[in-house]
């Protein structure tokens, strides 16, 4: 199926958001691109330092705010050798984000997990894991609606593997969009 897809789940903390970011960091593959999107707060980093977890990092996953892009080893990660974070919010134009180099980190065999990934995306290619992250809600402070959508021939077949790997987050019903 060609075009964009989606799924959305709730979580009711920090230590559920690491959760969700870890049963999703099982689907990536070397290559894959993660855009993360949501505002000041809204649980990124959070969200990060569960997907690194997952990827089998050793020590704290940071924010990269002020470094622009944090390395992180893999060593237990299958195909995943290196495990890159980044976080445009610091950046003023589109031409900054391709000094960071993240298509090549890509080409190479990473994962790059950016923050604020939705100013980036124009020049990061056509293929990425979107998530927006929305903080709040009746449930309290802590809740987050997680929306998770691939776009692109590297996420147009993989639906069904984001799907499984969240499932204790669903019951999903999965939105298509054509492209």
């Amino acid at each position: 199926m060609s075009g964009r897809w989606a799924l959305s789940a709730r979580t009711d903390d920090a230590a559920a958001t690491r959760a969700f970011a870890a049963a999703l960091a099982q689907v990536v593959r070397a290559g894959d691109l993660v855009l993360l999107v949501g505002g000041l707060g809204a649980g990124k980093t959070v969200f990060a330092q569960g997907f690194g977890a997952a990827l089998g990092v050793e020590g704290p996953v940071t924010s990269p705010t002020f470094t622009l892009v944090r390395q992180y080893r893999c060593p237990a990660a299958g195909d995943v050798e290196l495990f890159v974070h980044a976080d445009l919010y610091r950046l003023d134009h589109l031409r900054e984000v391709g000094d960071l180099a993240l298509p090549e980190l890509l080409a190479e065999g990473a994962v790059a997990l950016v923050e604020w990934g939705d100013a980036g995306a124009p020049v990061l290619g056509a293929s990425a894991l979107e998530v927006v992250i929305a903080p709040g809600g009746p449930e309290g402070p802590d809740t987050r609606t997680i929306t998770v959508s691939g776009r692109g021939p590297r996420w147009a077949g993989r639906l069904g593997q984001v799907a499984a790997a969240l499932e204790g987050f669903g019951p999903f019903e999965p939105e298509y969009t054509a492209t």
